[in-house]
């Protein structure tokens, strides 16, 4: 095993085989190994059990890791600090620390199947071991070498030390490892590696053109898939390639619709199928392969699909990990480069503070909900202008309603106040982009808009054959004005890695080595024990783990479900989606037909917190539709009631942003007021729901099961027993 640990370390770094060719030899003529394929042929860097030499090998010194380690293992540890002087000593101690410290050395001690996890304790043990054993010369030559070339010196030393005193549980993590290996993810998808693809990427900014010419591409082959970052996009090129008279299916995670006879597909990139054959795939907004949420999504899209053709369309900030991906999986790589049609110019006059310099065909980018209604007030308080809404927590159906009033040249509505969520997924005919500011809030702090953002979001304005061909963008304060320009100046960021994520075939087979850990706590030692590719980095899972750390007390949900519900769309900020999330869980675990458990609004909002109860009402609603086509279709039997209700909603919510004339409020403020305030459990839950669900597939608001519980009560102590209300 020793020798196999060994040969992995040595296959990971070529800079290591003058290190490691010694301790090979001596594993070798320690514990013969029987021939495997992994291993490298013993001929090829032994001869009479030494070092076959290495062209690029420097000099031998005067302390090889050999000798070094003949020293450490036979010499009898000192007493106290007799051995080296004190100021050696705590040099020796820091030379140590930074070999803990060093991401070459932790790289290295995966491949002895080291976890991240253990591996500063072993380095601790490896420092007493070595530091009452160490001669004064070995001391003296490790500290004369640079600290590169003195951990590499130490790191045979180490293998050997982890070999000798860590052998059991150097095979226990060896079976961890190798469960949790994601090195190489382009051999998993072996029936796209037997296919010679050609790749081709539309390279350019917004409004290039770049992705017309994907589109056209696709509309004309005799079956495609065109993978969308967002539902609304990809509802968009359904609506407009069934327009041309191409057959073409939607498959989102909230809605499918399968046409007879289509061999096209337009679908949200989660959705993707890596099964089906195509002849031509369209994969939109590639750079967000390096996403640190959603990337392993566009890696699997690129690594796994089975189309002839695949044009990826986006900016070229990805170009060099596609160039990385093409020559590991053996596609043809072809690169177009596109140019804006017209320049985007920066209008030195900003709005000075005024949002009175507001004009016609406006857009008034803000980067919370809080600013995105106190602008719009202000306006239609202060000008003659109306204002259009979009932000990521509409629904799709009201966004695309919202930007056709805004595209409209036929009423009061010639101003937009948007989020970023403009910056990608709608057409819009835009005159000028204003920022109204260039923070925004990352979660923990406010910190500067990114460059890629804003020249994603600077972009959309102006757009051939619209109303404003020619693109202007300014800032709402001067301060911010020198931001934008130095922003759009700046040229594309190269990404250096893609996003990747485990399979849930992955994570069940990492799962069989931990039976009794929670999914919360799978999920973390995935992480911890996982080998990757230096292309490649492990997406971001706060959001499952909150979502799988609320799920923990719900009992009876096998590894698969726990998984699927774990990537439903929640707003893990929202304790009523959140809510709702677990009263779905629950009655699912207690194999319950789940209802939508929801009272159907009566009306348009009259104020914010109203306007926040039907976002949260549609999120609910879409979540629960998604679930639908995640698990059997007997346990979320009321989709149609659902679709309907979405409907209602979006429709609701148009309404009322058109009136809407309040001033904004935040959820944590109005979560006081809201059904669903209070922390509910996996027992409350089930309680509430175990009556079943009537057979519309809406069960009584939670307000009015109290109204009706209070007033059973009341009726309980006035009446005599035999006229008790019963609800």
């Amino acid at each position: 095993m020793a020798a196999a640990i060994a040969a992995a370390l040595l296959r990971r770094s070529t800079s290591h085989h003058r290190l490691i060719l010694p301790l090979l030899s001596h594993l070798h003529r320690t514990f013969p190994q029987p021939s495997s394929p992994w291993l490298p042929p013993q001929h090829r860097f032994f001869s009479t059990g030494e070092s076959a030499g290495d062209p690029t090998q420097k000099p031998t010194s005067s302390l090889d890791p050999k000798k070094l380690w003949r020293e450490l293992s036979a010499s009898d540890p000192a007493v106290g600090s007799c051995r080296l002087p004190k100021a050696t000593w705590d040099a020796i101690v820091g030379l140590v620390r930074g070999f803990a410290k060093s991401p070459a050395i932790s790289d290295q001690a995966l491949a002895l199947y080291v976890p991240s996890s253990a591996f500063p304790s072993y380095v601790r043990r490896f420092r007493g071991f070595i530091l009452p054993r160490l001669s004064r010369e070995s001391a003296a030559h490790l500290l004369s070498l640079p600290a590169e070339d003195a951990h590499e010196l130490l790191l045979p030393a180490f293998a050997e030390f982890c070999f000798s005193n860590f052998a059991d549980k150097l095979r226990q993590h060896r079976s961890v490892m190798a469960a949790a290996d994601l090195t190489a993810p382009h051999t998993w998808y072996p029936f796209a590696r037997a296919m010679r693809r050609r790749i081709v990427y539309h390279c350019g900014p917004t409004n290039s053109g770049k992705t017309h010419n994907a589109l056209t591409r696709f509309a004309a082959a005799k079956s495609g898939v065109y993978c969308s970052p967002l539902r609304l996009l990809a509802m968009e090129i359904f609506d407009k390639v069934n327009a041309l008279g191409v057959y073409c299916s939607l498959r989102t995670g909230q809605e499918v619709k399968e046409v007879p006879f289509s061999n096209h597909v337009a679908c949200t990139i989660e959705m993707m199928s890596t099964e089906e054959l195509y002849e031509v795939a369209v994969v939109d907004e590639i750079q967000m392969m390096a996403d640190p949420v959603r990337g392993f999504a566009w890696s699997r899209a690129v690594l796994g699909l089975k189309a002839d053709e695949i044009h990826l369309c986006g900016d070229p900030s990805v170009l060099k990990i596609v160039q990385k991906i093409c020559a590991d999986t053996g596609d043809d790589l072809v690169v177009h480069q596109y140019e804006r049609f017209k320049p985007l110019v920066v209008e030195a006059k900003t709005l000075l503070g005024d949002l009175k310099n507001i004009r016609s065909g406006d857009c008034v980018v803000a980067f919370s909900r809080k600013e995105i209604f106190e602008v719009k007030l202000a306006i239609e308080k202060f000008t003659k202008h109306k204002c259009c809404v979009i932000y990521g927590a509409l629904p799709p159906e009201t966004r695309r309603q919202q930007a056709k009033l805004f595209n409209e040249q036929d009423n009061e509505y010639d101003v937009l106040i948007a989020s970023d969520a403009v910056g990608m997924g709608l057409n819009l005919n835009i005159r000028r982009v204003v920022f109204y500011s260039l923070a925004k809030y990352n979660g923990e702090r406010m910190v500067p808009v990114p460059a890629s953002q804003v020249k994603q979001i600077a972009g959309r304005a102006g757009r051939r054959g619209s109303v404003y061909p020619d693109g202007l963008t300014t800032t709402f304060l001067k301060d911010d004005l020198d931001y934008l320009i130095q922003c759009l100046q700046q040229p594309f960021e190269e990404a250096q890695k893609a996003g990747i994520f485990p399979c849930f075939e992955q994570v069940e087979m990492f799962a069989s080595q931990f039976p009794n850990l929670s999914f919360n706590d799978l999920l973390d030692k995935f992480r911890d024990s996982c080998r990757i590719d230096k292309t490649y980095f492990m997406c971001q899972q706060d959001s499952i783990k909150k979502v799988a750390n609320m799920l923990e007390r719900v009992q009876g949900l096998c590894l698969k479900d726990r998984y699927n519900f774990c990537f439903a769309p929640v707003n893990i900020r929202d304790p009523k989606a959140m809510y709702h999330l677990l009263r779905f869980a629950t009655n699912y675990s207690h194999s319950r037909r789940v209802g939508i458990a929801m009272g159907i609004p009566r009306g348009s909002a009259k104020n914010d917190a109203e306007l926040l109860d039907l976002e949260t009402k549609h999120q609910v609603l879409s979540m629960y539709l998604w679930l639908s086509h995640h698990f059997e279709e007997d346990n979320f039997p009321h989709v149609q009631q659902a679709e309907n209700m979405a409907i209602n909603i979006a429709d609701l919510l148009g309404k009322s942003l058109a009136k809407a004339c309040w001033k904004p409020e935040s959820r944590q403020q109005v979560r006081g007021r809201r059904e669903g305030k209070d922390e509910y459990n996996e027992e409350q839950a089930s309680n509430e729901s175990a009556n079943d669900v009537p057979t519309n597939g809406y069960e009584r608001p939670r307000a009015l099961d109290k109204t009706l519980r209070k007033w059973q009560d009341k009726v309980s102590q006035n009446c005599p027993p035999s006229l008790n209300f019963v609800a």
